[in-house]
């Protein structure tokens, strides 16, 4: 039975849509064919892919799954694939409303059909990390029995939102944010497609361009965006989608942006770090979140200021970058502008220098006109048989053995002898370093 044949559900408790359903709705795929974006989980031979053979083969025994991802990359669907594939029933549950009575009805009655008919069951829990741990509990003995196959979506790290034990019985599985590609296929599809708008509407470039900006790697915001520009259009006996109908169904002023607009706004933002200029770094900050900017292609630029242009001056501003990247691909949008805001702040805020930069560019400089003789003898390799009788290791003084744990000896190459490359600046922590390593510089040449 074809899923939009009828409102309500099929025979086997799969939802099946009307026409009148929203367009996210009706594009549902219906093959694993038309999934986008998730291709590491559906190759042949994954487990996602042994899921979603037919009821009878090795996917019988497979272990229930965890789905996590952020909202709009194909959680629930891939949920209704699997229940379609093997011909089990399909219950779906949402951990919002869902209490643990629901879950006993569930398990109580996918017994009774495996015993009666040999049906499986798939227990779709959408949200799983709203549920208690009291919740998630009552989950266990049916996915250990198998008398369920439980898939559980979260956009929340699992490690953090299930429990030890349903993680241990479960297949993790990691869904990666919808690219740009994959989007513009979801928009195609829809456009042609006999479920969708049959042909009947076009999209202009910067329509296009702007329903994938806004839809934040969301494939169903961007359908729905999709419905709500057409809506827009229809409205002024338009057929063809501009980039105005968009803006109207976005309910607010696009940024403009195209290409020179990505990299002279990105450009704008580096340089208001460096710069120390906060409140124009947030500026050009708020300018790319809202042109729908991948956040994590703003974190990396943010990671990169705080290495080159803060560096040794406040090494702690990076590790805070770091933490704050990580965040921001666990959480997405739009928390995430929070972490950025935070870090931007703190790259901006911070003393500057970009002096270790400038020391491995000073080395690899030397490097590649050819300069760095042979490793000085007492610091090659000696642990290897015959090693020593070519003298190396030889008169190597032991740092901890020496005066302040600093061994007077020679380092760099005879070519290089003397070679200064990195120069600390009087500014926040590398001002205590500029003495240190003029000292460590000073015990190093009395030999």
């Amino acid at each position: 039975m074809d899923l939009f044949e009828s409102q309500g559900v099929n025979e086997s408790g799969i939802p099946a849509f009307s026409s009148q359903a929203p367009l996210a709705v009706r594009m549902r795929p219906r093959t694993v064919d038309e999934v986008e974006g998730q291709q590491h989980l559906l190759e042949q031979g994954a487990p996602l892919r042994r899921l979603l053979q037919p009821q009878g083969t090795s996917s019988a025994a497979l272990s229930s799954v965890i789905l996590w991802g952020p909202p709009g990359t194909g959680k629930t669907t891939l949920a209704y694939l699997v229940a379609r594939a093997g011909q089990r029933f399909f219950v779906e549950l949402s951990a919002v409303s869902a209490g643990v009575k629901d879950i006993r009805d569930v398990v109580a009655a996918a017994k009774r059909r495996i015993a009666a008919t040999g049906q499986e069951t798939v227990l779709f829990v959408d949200e799983v990390h709203r549920f208690s741990k009291s919740q998630q509990d009552a989950l266990l003995p049916s996915v250990e029995n198998r008398w369920i196959t439980l898939i559980a979506a979260t956009t929340e790290n699992p490690s953090f939102s299930v429990i030890s034990p349903l993680l241990s019985r479960s297949l993790l599985l990691t869904l990666h944010p919808l690219g740009a590609h994959d989007i513009e296929v979801l928009l195609e599809r829809a456009l042609v497609d006999e479920r969708g708008l049959q042909g009947k509407w076009s999209l202009t470039e910067m329509a296009r361009e702007a329903l994938i900006r806004l839809s934040g790697a969301d494939g169903r915001k961007s359908l729905t965006l999709l419905e709500a520009a057409v809506a827009a259009a229809s409205e002024m006996d338009a057929t063809t989608v501009d980039v105005e109908h968009v803006e109207a169904a976005a309910n607010h002023a696009l940024v403009r942006w195209d290409k020179d607009q990505h990299y002279d706004v990105a450009s704008a933002f580096i340089k208001s770090m460096r710069g120390s200029d906060v409140d124009a770094a947030v500026h050009y900050l708020a300018r790319m979140i809202e042109a729908g900017e991948d956040p994590r292609f703003i974190a990396r630029r943010v990671m990169i200021c705080a290495a080159e242009d803060v560096g040794m001056a406040a090494p702690e501003v990076l590790s805070l970058t770091v933490a704050a990247a990580q965040a921001v691909a666990m959480i997405g949008m739009p928390e995430a502008r929070i972490l950025l805001s935070e870090a931007v702040i703190a790259v901006a805020t911070a003393p500057k220098s970009n002096a270790a930069y400038q020391a491995i560019d000073r080395a690899l400089a030397d490097i590649r006109e050819g300069k760095g003789g042979p490793v000085p003898l007492h610091l090659r390799d000696a642990h290897y048989s015959g090693a020593r009788q070519l003298g190396h290791g030889q008169e190597y003084v032991y740092a901890h053995d020496a005066p302040h744990h600093v061994a007077a000896q020679q380092y760099l190459p005879d070519d290089l002898l003397g070679r200064r490359y990195y120069e600390p600046t009087a500014n926040g922590n590398e001002a205590m370093l500029t003495k240190r390593v003029q000292m460590l510089r000073d015990l190093l040449d009395m030999r």
